[in-house]
Parts: C-alpha cells; sequence; structure tokens
C-alpha cells in the first residue's frame, strides 16, 4: 500500500459498500470474497445466525430475505457502521425439486418466498438510500431454469423467471436516478444447491445454458 499519509480506515472509508445475501452458500462465498479482494467493503447476509468474525472490510449479519423487519435492521446497520449502499447482490435462494403434482403449497411457498419475494423486499429496502445518492447498482442473481423451466423445478422456475420481470420492472422504475438494475444468470455452478442432482440433471439444466 502506498504511503501518502493516510490511515488504512481512511482509506478503508472510502471503498464501496456491498450487500451480499444468501453468503453462507458456494456462490454466495465466492461473491463475498471477490467483492473484497476488489477493496469493496462487503456485508455478508447469513440466514439465521451469522457465523463469528468481522473487520473493518467484511461484516457477517443475519439476513432473513423473507422478513422485513430482519432485512430493515441488516440494512439500518450497514448505514450505521459504513454510511452507504453501493450495491446490492440478490444471491439468496433455495430450491426444493419435486414433480408438480407432488409438490406441496410449503415447497411451493417456500421457494418462491426467498427466490423472488426476498429479492422483492431486499431491493425495497436499498432503493431509497441510492435514490438519494443518485447512485446505486442491485444484480440479481437469476437461472437458466427461469427462460426454460426444468423437470421439477416448477417453483424454481416461476421464482427465477419472476426475477426477470421484478429486474425489468424496476430498472425503469429507478434508471433516471443513476440506479442501475440487472440479471445475471450465471449457469450450473458446483454448489451446494445443486450437490444433490444427478450429473444426467446437471446436464439437462445446462443445455440451456
Amino acid at each position: 500500500m502506498m504511503d501518502n499519509g493516510r490511515s488504512d480506515r481512511i482509506e478503508m472509508s472510502d471503498s464501496p459498500v456491498v450487500i451480499v445475501t444468501g453468503a453462507g452458500g458456494g456462490l454466495g462465498n465466492a461473491l463475498v470474497a471477490e467483492f473484497a479482494a476488489k477493496d469493496w467493503r462487503v456485508a455478508a447476509g447469513f440466514h439465521g445466525t451469522a457465523p463469528p468474525g468481522e473487520n473493518e472490510q467484511i461484516f457477517n449479519a443475519a439476513l432473513d430475505v423473507t422478513n422485513t423487519a430482519r432485512i430493515t435492521a441488516a440494512v439500518d446497520e450497514v448505514l450505521s457502521r459504513w454510511g452507504r449502499i453501493d450495491a446490492l447482490v440478490n444471491n439468496a435462494g433455495v430450491t426444493d425439486d419435486q414433480p408438480s403434482w407432488q409438490m406441496d403449497e410449503t415447497a411451493w411457498q417456500r421457494v418462491l418466498d426467498v427466490n423472488l419475494k426476498g429479492a422483492f423486499l431486499c431491493s425495497q429496502a436499498v432503493c431509497r438510500r441510492m435514490i438519494r445518492q443518485r447512485d446505486g447498482h442491485i444484480i440479481n442473481i437469476s437461472s437458466f431454469s427461469g427462460r426454460a423451466g426444468q423437470r421439477g423445478q416448477a417453483n424454481y422456475a416461476a421464482a427465477k423467471a419472476g426475477l426477470f420481470g421484478l429486474t425489468t420492472s424496476l430498472a425503469r422504475e429507478v434508471g433516471s436516478r443513476n440506479v442501475r438494475v440487472n440479471a445475471v444468470l450465471p449457469g450450473v455452478l458446483p454448489t451446494k444447491m445443486t450437490a444433490r442432482r444427478s450429473e444426467a440433471e446437471m446436464a439437462r439444466e445446462g443445455e440451456g445454458l
């Protein structure tokens, strides 16, 4: 680091701030590490109790993306610590794969709540701040399953397809305030979410790429 007379704290205080939901998963963990490597300050959102360990650049936050009060508390903590939010990555997601005729309402609702409702609630929680800043970026982690639904994934495909609509509508609403909203389709990744799937299932999903 160059010696320019400024402390590390002052230099870090100039760094942009990102919230990453679903930090406990493989993709979430990789996103946190990559943002940190690029000198971002990262709020890593974990469902349930956040693991211990934090520093000036990264802190782990308990963040249930289906609970408005807990989202508000996490956003308030970020603002209290760092005074700004430059980006939100809506990465939290779950699957509960079953044939549609066997899928109960609980399995349907849970996947929609985490993957779609969660992205909406988290985006809503940061939007006002980003609009006031006249700057910000919301990134929704969608899936090719949202474009070409896979067998046994009616709930997941519906949620990820919904993210496309949410992304487009939100982008039209806040784009004039210099807030960008995009959806990213990372493809099939070797994570805890995909660990239960067979090679044949992974290959079928890969056909949509």
